[in-house]
């Protein structure tokens, strides 16, 4: 008789001994999945053009070796080459890279009054960054078997008035992460997390930190009750990251506290 196969463990630390590269990594959604990955077991070398978020990490995680942080510009391509070097002389291999640098103003005003010189800031930042880098990252990564996590944004779904940069930038994001997951298997993994309404004042640098004030009806909104925070987008990254999702490629994975499936009415 065939034998199903026995119960596995979940591994305690599934990262453990890992590296992962994380753009925009200093402050924000970057800093929470930066922090998971720590949590998880796993190193990590996070590029931020904040020098300053990014030596304020390093002293208040308090890790040692197990961290790492050097300034990159993603929209330029030596500048990320320098980058992903840097991660190979510290770490000696990449298993996962998250690209999360992004402009975060999703408003970049009326159509009409765009000028092309913003229109391609959006585009270098938010959709040639990720190409860059993974485009570099890429033969160490096939080496290691390794996962590409991307970050858009629910307004890749949906959008409001004057936003139409940042929402092609993350349309064209999920696009370039199912192409690049059939490019690049079956070495490489590539999955795109959207995530919704994260609230990030806490997880600025000093400087700029400050407490989350929200409003009843802020959290109201979501089906879930509350606001997200980074740890949410964190905890799906170490997910995808991990060997534990082997078989997810290609996929988008919305993480709004369920606000995009809640029907509204005016």
């Amino acid at each position: 008789m065939i034998q199903t196969p026995a119960i596995q463990p979940f591994e305690a630390l599934p990262l453990a001994g890992k590296t992962m590269l994380i753009t925009g990594g200093a402050q924000g959604i970057g800093r929470g999945i930066a922090q998971a990955v720590l949590g998880a077991g796993g190193n990590v070398f996070i590029g931020d053009l904040d020098a300053e978020a990014g030596k304020a990490c390093m002293a208040e995680w308090a890790v040692g070796k197990r961290a790492a942080f050097a300034v990159v510009d993603v929209s330029r391509e030596a500048s990320v080459s320098r980058w992903v070097a840097a991660a190979l002389k510290r770490f000696d291999h990449i298993d996962g890279l998250v690209n999360n640098a992004g402009i975060a103003n999703a408003h970049s005003g009326p159509l009409g009054e765009l000028s092309l010189e913003h229109w391609n800031r959006y585009l270098a930042t938010n959709l040639t960054g990720p190409f860059l880098c993974s485009k570099h990252a890429l033969p160490a990564l096939k080496q290691r078997h390794g996962s590409i996590v991307n970050i858009a944004s629910t307004r890749a779904l949906q959008s409001e008035a004057d936003s139409e940069a940042y929402a092609a930038t993350k349309g064209g994001l999920l696009a370039y992460t199912h192409a690049l997951a059939v490019s690049a298997g079956p070495d490489v993994r590539a999955n795109v997390i959207l995530p919704g309404w994260i609230a990030t004042d806490a997880w600025r640098k000093p400087a700029e930190r400050s407490a989350t004030r929200l409003s009843r009806r802020d959290h109201s909104q979501h089906p879930a009750g509350r606001v997200g925070t980074p740890e949410d987008i964190g905890a799906l990254a170490v997910y995808l990251l991990s060997a534990q999702s082997s078989f997810v490629t290609g996929q988008s994975f919305v993480v709004d506290g369920g606000m995009t499936i809640k029907m509204q009415y005016a």
